[in-house]
């Protein structure tokens, strides 16, 4: 076996195992997925081959390979292993050779899988003879439930795959299975990781940033550029369309009373948003919100809100606690932008008691005071629209940082 064939990456899936005579199309878009997420790496190649794929990092360094796969939707897990010859001599020396270097920090267990039938041994017994091995050499204990560390062994018709313990990915479905939706993309925490659920769930995104330039200062913009570049990493460039908000909220504020003065500003949001999608034929909006997290985001209020939309709202973070979004926003590499501090339009003009249960005809009667569709119309003649590719060169708190 060629030297070069040795160091490979074993990727899992697990939903698309489901999807039946689907299966091919959903493989053939994670294949593709992959190859553009490790196009600009030397060498770096992908295959499907039973059940699972193959990476082969070529030139690559692979644990910046493996960096990418993790986030790639549609990947449940990756294992950086080695590939040798389909025999129990030449996998004995594999874990002779790993024992060079590895030695179980606690207790160990064997996990094979076999789906090359004409292989001698059962799996039960490769484990064993395996594990036997192991502890013979580190007097490590064996643990087959719920060990510290797992040596997996996958014997497959092409070559035998060890490595050490699965490497979490970002599961679900690939990019572009699903359709393409736009998020309302601010600065805050919540609405990058609304967008990175729905790219778990096969939806290609585009991103909608409101900013209130020259009201406030252009922190928000950027913030939502590094924010689509990491969304970017996901599922590839990223577009990005950039809306002045400040004029619409002053004509809003010298019109309507205060407590309505929130919803209006998100019914108008979900105007132009609304028209947008249309125009560059997305199927949905989707949203950061949580419910009862803030004042605009009670029932009555989110119902008033959506009615203004033309096109399906979706909220993937709806019953989710704001610790358990802020957990994602970190595993994922968002938390350290979103917290930088700026000035975005939700800052400006808002009231100190802003109404928690609006009612449509109250606040139909209060947009009936605005040209609505002039104000919606100038916003996205005027919208300016950015493609945003993946940044992988510096860490979150680099990002942040930059800003």
């Amino acid at each position: 076996m060629d030297s070069d064939r040795k160091d490979v990456i074993v990727v899992h899936y697990n939903e698309i195992a489901l999807k039946l005579g689907h299966r091919p199309m959903f493989e053939s878009r994670l294949v593709e997925n992959i190859r553009r997420r490790l196009e600009d790496m030397p060498g770096a190649k992908v295959r499907t081959m039973q059940g699972r794929m193959l990476v082969r990092p070529g030139e690559a360094d692979t644990d910046e390979v493996v960096r990418r796969l993790v986030v790639v939707p549609g990947i449940a897990n990756v294992i950086a292993a080695r590939e040798v010859d389909i025999s129990i001599e030449a996998l004995e020396e594999e874990i002779d050779r790993l024992l060079e270097t590895w030695s179980p920090r606690g207790t160990f267990r064997v996990a094979v899988k076999r789906s090359e039938k004409r292989f001698r041994m059962t799996s039960p017994e490769v484990g064993g003879a395996l594990g036997a091995r192991i502890v013979a050499a580190t007097g490590a204990p064996v643990n087959l439930k719920n060990a510290d560390e797992v040596v997996h062994v996958e014997i497959t018709q092409e070559g035998i795959y060890v490595g050490l313990n699965k490497i979490p990915a970002c599961g679900g479905l690939p990019v572009s299975t699903g359709g393409r939706v736009l998020l309302l993309l601010s600065g805050g925490i919540d609405s990058p990781v609304a967008g990175l659920r729905m790219m778990r769930r096969g939806c290609r995104i585009d991103g909608l940033h409101f900013h209130s330039v020259p009201y406030l200062n252009r922190t928000s913009q950027e913030k939502a550029r590094v924010l689509a570049s990491i969304l970017a990493r996901g599922q590839g460039p990223t577009k990005v369309s950039m809306v002045a908000f400040g004029d619409i909220q002053s004509a809003i504020v010298a019109a309507v009373p205060r407590p309505l003065r929130v919803v209006l500003y998100r019914r108008m949001m979900m105007r132009i948003a609304s028209s947008i999608a249309r125009r560059d034929r997305l199927a949905a909006l989707v949203t950061g919100e949580s419910l009862g997290q803030v004042a605009s985001q009670t029932l009555p209020n989110l119902s008033v809100i959506e009615d203004a939309a033309t096109l399906p709202v979706l909220r993937p973070l709806v019953g989710m606690e704001k610790r358990e979004i802020t957990d994602y926003a970190r595993r994922y590499d968002t938390f350290a932008v979103s917290i930088v501090p700026d000035e975005d339009c939700c800052t400006l003009f808002i009231p100190k008691h802003p109404a928690t249960a609006a009612k449509l005809d109250e606040v139909i009667e209060a947009e009936s005071l605005l040209d609505v569709t002039a104000m919606v119309q100038g916003a996205v003649a005027a919208r300016e629209v950015e493609t945003i590719g993946a940044d992988w060169s510096a860490a979150p708190e680099e990002l942040a940082a930059a800003i």
